[in-house]
């Protein structure tokens, strides 16, 4: 059963932080009140709240619906996994579009996670029962590569890595339109979006991202573009994307058009390197288009022609 709190602010709330105000009110911690807040799970008026340091006013109403919580943990499955690479200290994964990274509420299994403690078992346990192995993930429909970590030594190297941005992420995308710059870079924070709360958006005091992209082919409509993460913020290149005014084909959350009947956004994490964390080496991994995405190329190329950069 779920559990519900509602609250009159009176003179001494104005001003408070509901973040703050509720964790005072209830037994609830900030980042749960704040994972409420993200969930669309306060009410302020009988609206969503904007934020979670949404600053209260005298005579608010505050309402907050506690869903239980339930107790994942990624238990093996098998199913199949493109395993690109793999040793002592880490394996790199091809994962398929439509694959979920670790369980979630709503995606409790059939992820990335259940299929790697089933097929690789030792996985670094800094992220607990839930993210075991998981240093950074792509979006369920974002094919691509990903690295997991099977000792919490290569967990911590890799994540510092990413960190100080000296693992380096490649992306392919198919554009809306066609892009007006060869190459450029995006520069706008990111948070999350002030009224749909599935959505990322660039907003003033969003945290930094950054974005370098490239035009590799172009096809009147649509634009091939090369991207690299400098920062890794949730939806980065697919709300940097939408910001350019050119979102990502196949992605109707951010806007992208739809006419090739695609079950979600053509982005592919194509190339990743990062140094191992055990012997130093370098280490660089490229993986192939998915069958999808390279089935729309071959239409365009044959449809339109294309005007490789």
């Amino acid at each position: 059963m779920s559990e519900r709190y509602c609250y009159i602010c009176d003179a001494q709330a104005e001003g408070r932080r509901i973040d703050v105000f509720l964790a005072e009110e209830t037994d609830l911690s900030r980042s749960r009140v704040k994972s409420l807040v993200d969930g669309g799970n306060v009410f302020v008026n009988t609206r969503p709240a904007s934020k979670s340091g949404y600053l209260l006013k005298e005579g608010d109403r505050v309402e907050v619906e506690v869903p239980p919580e339930t107790v994942l943990s990624a238990e093996p499955q098998d199913i199949p996994l493109s395993i690109v690479y793999q040793d002592a200290d880490l394996a790199v994964i091809d994962k398929p579009q439509g694959m979920v990274t670790h369980p979630a509420v709503g995606s409790p299994d059939g992820t990335l996670v259940n299929a790697a403690v089933f097929h690789i078992r030792d996985l670094s346990t800094i992220n607990g029962t839930v993210r075991p192995g998981i240093v950074h993930r792509l979006d369920k429909d974002t094919s691509g590569l990903i690295v997991i970590a099977k000792n919490d030594v290569a967990h911590r190297s890799l994540a510092l890595q990413i960190a100080e941005k000296s693992c380096k992420r490649y992306y392919l995308a198919l554009l809306d339109g066609n892009l007006k710059e060869d190459r450029g870079v995006v520069e706008q924070p990111i948070g999350r979006h002030k009224t749909d709360r599935k959505k990322m958006a660039v907003v003033q005091g969003g945290r930094y991202a950054k974005t370098y992209f490239e035009v590799k082919e172009r096809f009147g409509r649509y634009t091939l573009t090369a991207f690299e993460l400098a920062t890794g913020r949730t939806h980065q290149i697919r709300v940097h994307a939408a910001y350019l005014r050119h979102p990502v084909v196949g992605d109707p959350l951010y806007g992208g058009s739809n006419a090739f009947g695609l079950n979600g956004q053509l982005l592919h994490a194509q190339r990743l390197s990062f140094t191992h964390p055990v012997s130093g080496e370098r280490m660089t991994f490229e993986a192939p288009l998915p069958p999808h995405f390279e089935r729309v190329l071959q239409k365009l190329r044959a449809s339109f022609g294309s005007d490789e950069q």
